[in-house]
């Protein structure tokens, strides 16, 4: 019995060896570039084209593009950290709340674990050790309850200033892009137009790397992403020549 026992334990070991798991791990990285990068992409793009419409000289769209990019790569950077800061603060008062439930009505918590399980087809004759097992380890109770009833993962505790420099970094490199044609074409109406197919190229290459790492189709993301650049782009350049018109 114990001879197979031991046997069986190696050959999970090396199935596990044998089998590696290909997940991609690194979504709140991939979501933070994808943020700064589309609104980079966009805003600059529009203000330029907006500025254009209005018949501004290529000097003063690029001084205004780059201050743009600044500010919101400013803006864009502190609204990364606060939202992964207000994360990480919820999920510590969750942790607090919990430890206090299981400390002083461990007999209710128990009875969520029991009903958690259940609700994966277990039964009480199989649930029932690891209910015990649980209740004998209180970290692992409380991380238990952390993720299965509350769905709350652990935050990494650099996730604010991670996010806040890769959404802020994103945002300066997408938003470079529709000012470049401006630093080396004086003439803004060539100047505009050679931004509009460079940045549209670009609209067109970030959406479909996107769709590859979001799981979408790449070629429908490609065309979403382009089409909503476009569109913000050609708003803002209506505008101005409305303004301008009157």
């Amino acid at each position: 019995m114990v001879k197979q026992f031991v046997q069986d334990e190696e050959k999970q070991r090396l199935l596990l060896d044998e089998h590696t798991e290909k997940h991609f791990t690194a979504g709140e990285v991939v979501r933070d570039i994808i943020i700064g990068v589309s609104d980079g992409l966009t805003v600059p793009f529009a203000l330029a084209a907006g500025l254009s419409g209005a018949n501004a000289p290529s000097a003063l769209v690029l001084t205004a593009g780059l201050a743009e990019v600044a500010a919101g790569a400013i803006s864009m950077g502190l609204g990364g950290y606060l939202a992964a800061k207000s994360d990480a603060d919820h999920y510590h008062r969750e942790l607090q709340r919990e430890q206090e439930e299981i400390d002083t009505v461990p007999d209710v918590e128990a009875a969520e674990i029991a009903d958690i399980l259940s609700q994966y087809g277990l039964g009480p004759e199989e649930y029932g050790p690891v209910v015990t097992s649980l209740r004998n380890n209180p970290k692992a109770w409380l991380e238990f309850m952390m993720k299965f009833e509350l769905g709350l993962e652990k935050p990494d505790p650099r996730r604010a200033l991670t996010s806040a420099g890769t959404i802020a970094l994103a945002y300066i490199v997408g938003g470079l892009v529709p000012l470049l044609p401006y630093m080396f074409v004086p003439s803004a109406d060539r100047a505009m137009a050679t931004s509009v197919a460079v940045t549209l190229a670009a609209l067109l290459f970030f959406g479909y790397i996107k769709g590859r790492f979001t799981g979408n189709r790449p070629f429908i993301s490609a065309i979403q992403t382009t089409v909503i650049g476009a569109l913000a782009s050609a708003a803002a350049f209506g505008m101005a020549k409305a303004v301008q018109a009157i």
